[in-house]
């Protein structure tokens, strides 16, 4: 399988698993991750993690062999295909974190920035090098990485093609931490800095942050004060005061 789907204690594990073609996004493997995201989706995990196979990539972009010789219509449905695929992991019911554990090129960043957190390894390279093939990020780069890393930089990494490396992607913020040792590990670790949160409660947090990007202030502190007055509808919400006031750790249970 060129998606490995598991569960590693509260957390769902996908493992890109093509270490032979750098963990490459082949058409076959976007489909894989599609039907792993909604099986995530309907599972129970706190939170998904994302890495790839072997110590050289976490994804090296998509399959150039299979770029070649499509139609117009095939291109534009293919980039089409990707964004739905890469926004399914978006909008997952809990965060997600990729660990890019060495390469994250093209669509393999993309991937990344479709995750609530990115982690990186030390040897990880991040880059966007569609242009020096005549081509454009098509997965949500040229969307994603400019609420990220902000215009000028987003310009740079996708004008350029250059690649950064792990401390300046950390410098930067597009990634939150570099990780030495065990990458996988870390990752969990970092996972349950939130895991154990209300996850109702994480999605509307997570929902006021995002739509603050796509929307002027007056709106969003609108949208702020519904989504807090939803939170406070939750059992989880009672149950945290009640916690806070009782000196105890609180006990959420999703509702």
């Amino acid at each position: 399988m060129s998606v490995e789907l598991s569960r590693i204690e509260e957390f769902a594990l996908i493992r890109l698993n093509r270490p032979q073609a750098l963990n490459a996004l082949s058409f076959a493997l976007i489909k894989d991750l599609g039907r792993a995201f909604d099986e995530v989706a309907a599972g129970d995990a706190r939170a998904l993690l994302i890495t790839g196979a072997g110590e050289k990539a976490f994804c090296a972009g998509a399959d150039i062999g299979e770029l070649a010789n499509r139609s117009l219509l095939q291109k534009k449905r293919g980039a089409e295909h990707g964004q739905a695929t890469f926004a399914k992991l978006e909008r997952l019911p809990m965060p997600s974190v990729a660990i890019i554990n060495g390469y994250a090129f093209g669509g393999g960043l993309e991937l990344a920035l479709a995750c609530t957190f990115r982690l990186a390894t030390p040897n990880a390279r991040l880059g966007t090098p569609e242009i020096k093939l005549g081509l454009i990020p098509g997965y949500g780069g040229t969307q994603r990485l400019p609420r990220v890393v902000g215009e000028a930089r987003a310009l740079e990494m996708v004008l350029t093609g250059k690649p950064i490396d792990a401390p300046t992607a950390l410098s930067w913020g597009l990634v939150s931490r570099v990780v030495e040792g065990d990458a996988l590990a870390q990752g969990m670790a970092f996972a349950r800095e939130f895991s154990g949160h209300s996850l109702p409660v994480l999605g509307f947090a997570r929902e006021a942050v995002t739509r603050a990007l796509d929307t002027p202030v007056a709106e969003g502190l609108k949208i702020e004060a519904d989504l807090s007055t939803l939170a406070f509808q939750t059992e989880d919400a009672a149950e945290g005061m009640a916690a806070f006031m009782a000196k105890r750790k609180p006990a959420f249970r999703d509702r």
